[in-house]
């Protein structure tokens, strides 16, 4: 799995007109599913993402993590994060289809749940307008091969 994960002010999803998630401090979290991805990366994902300490402290350091800052989370599908980029018309064939990445995604969003975050969602393969308010900025990018 890959997540492409941003501190923010604010953020929000719109679809069809309409405001499907808005959070306050937190993260805005894009996340793509890889074909040969399993629970164990979602977990695994899940815990890097609640448990990084990109938050100042009280001297201005990167030092607290998001459930000690009250963040909230809204996590995003984002299949394009396994474009193959070569050619210059990208292909997909790493991402996972529907039936793979619809289960994982969710359980990416309710072990963030279990562990006390609120999480805002959009909605899986429909065409959204993500909206945020980069605080930093701070944006880290998150490969479950490299965690």
């Amino acid at each position: 799995m890959r997540a492409v994960v941003t501190r923010v002010r604010s953020a929000s999803v719109t679809i069809d007109g309409r405001e499907q998630a808005k959070i306050g401090k937190g993260f805005l979290v894009l996340l793509g599913v890889h074909t040969s991805d399993t629970e164990a990366e979602a977990k695994k994902i899940a815990d890097k993402i609640c448990g990084l300490r990109v938050f100042e402290d009280e001297n201005g350091k990167m030092n607290i993590s998001p459930g000690d800052a009250g963040a909230a989370l809204l996590i995003v599908s984002q299949f394009t994060l396994y474009a193959d980029c070569r050619s210059r018309r990208p292909g997909f064939t790493q991402a996972a289809r529907p039936d793979i990445a619809v289960p994982l995604y969710e359980l990416v969003v309710a072990e963030c749940r279990a562990r006390g975050f609120a999480v805002g969602t959009g909605v899986f393969g429909a065409d959204m307008l993500v909206a945020s308010e980069n605080d930093g900025p701070v944006t880290l990018l998150l490969d479950t091969e490299q965690l």
